[in-house]
This record gives structure tokens, sequence and C-alpha cells, in this order.
């Protein structure tokens, strides 16, 4: 049995060089990125179209790595892609209902994904509230892992290769190898 697709999905601006989503990328070979045509100006069926493409694209099932805005994509794919997701790891999902620039992805789907998911949140998220995270995980039958003062879950809030997130995408069937060890001489 082949290795599930791991789907980088990042959110509004991209993940630059310091991102756990970019360390993944260089590290997982099974890994590949969602790449938007609009980091900047996002909309929501643009967005959704290029994920929903590189999943029916994937060899096989797919398991998607997503942050902020990328989370809220994900869940208004379509059932016909979705049904080739193994599962989801939802990191610091965005609030667009708040935030203008997002508005074209609001409203958000609060039905139930249609395979296993993890929603990771922080308790201080500067753009999205840990109780409305808390809803998109029970609306959307996710497993809701809460960190306490985590910031945004990116390279500004000092989350680098990200163990703990390693751990949980390894959890949903991705394979995740483990980090080279210097040799003792």
């Amino acid at each position: 049995m082949t290795a599930p697709t791991v789907l980088i999905v990042p959110g509004w601006r991209n993940s630059g060089p310091g991102h756990w989503q970019t360390l993944w990328q260089q590290r997982l070979p099974q890994a590949r990125r969602v790449e938007q045509r609009d980091w900047m100006s996002p909309r929501r069926q643009a967005w959704v179209d290029q994920l929903g493409e590189a999943v029916l694209q994937a060899p096989g099932p797919v398991v998607i790595v997503a942050h902020s805005l990328g989370c809220i994509a994900t869940t208004h794919l379509p059932p016909s892609v979705s049904a080739r997701i193994q599962g989801a790891l939802l990191v610091a999902p965005a609030d667009p209902e708040r935030r203008g620039i997002l508005a074209d992805f609001a409203p958000v789907p609060y039905q139930k994904l249609p395979y296993r998911s993890v929603l990771v949140a922080s308790s201080n998220d500067p753009f999205c509230p840990i109780r409305l995270s808390g809803a998109y995980a029970r609306a959307w039958g996710s497993e809701f892992v809460r960190l306490n003062d985590a910031g945004h879950i990116n390279a500004e809030s000092g989350h680098g290769e990200w163990p703990l997130g390693l751990a949980l995408l390894q959890s949903l069937g991705a394979e995740v190898p483990l980090p080279r060890r210097e040799a003792v001489t």
C-alpha cells in the first residue's frame, strides 16, 4: 500500500521559509504544496478549484495539512473531491467573517467532514478566537487540540519544525520519517 500524498495547504499570503508547512514540505518526500494564483487577494472559488485539482491529481489517498485560510478552503471542497481525502490536519483556522479581505470564504461550512480530521488551535490566536475554533471542530467532527498561548501557530509564534504537528500528521496515516541523527564518534 502506498503512502498517502500529503497536500500542504497554506493560508492567506502563503507560508514563508521558516514556517512549519515549508519545513515539512522539504522533509516529507510525499508532500506537495498547493500553489494559489493569488496569495494576496484570495477568492474562494479559485482557491477551492486549485485545491480540488491537486486532490484529484494525487495518485491515491490524500492527507491535507492546512493552515489558517487553507483550513476554510478545505471545508468548502465538494463531496466528489472530499471522497479522496483520508484525513486532514487543520491548524489555526481563519475567521473570514471578521476579516474583510477573507470575506469571500464566508459563510464557513458547518457540516461534518467525511474524513477524519484534527483541528489544532491556540488560546491566543490573534486571527481566530479559541471559542470559534472549538465551534468549527464540533461542527466538522474534528478532534480538537487546544494549545495554550501558541499564537497563530506559525513561524512568527516560534513554531519551526513543530514536532507535535508531525505526530498528529502521522496519526492521520501520513509517513513521517524520523529525523536524521548525527553519527557519534
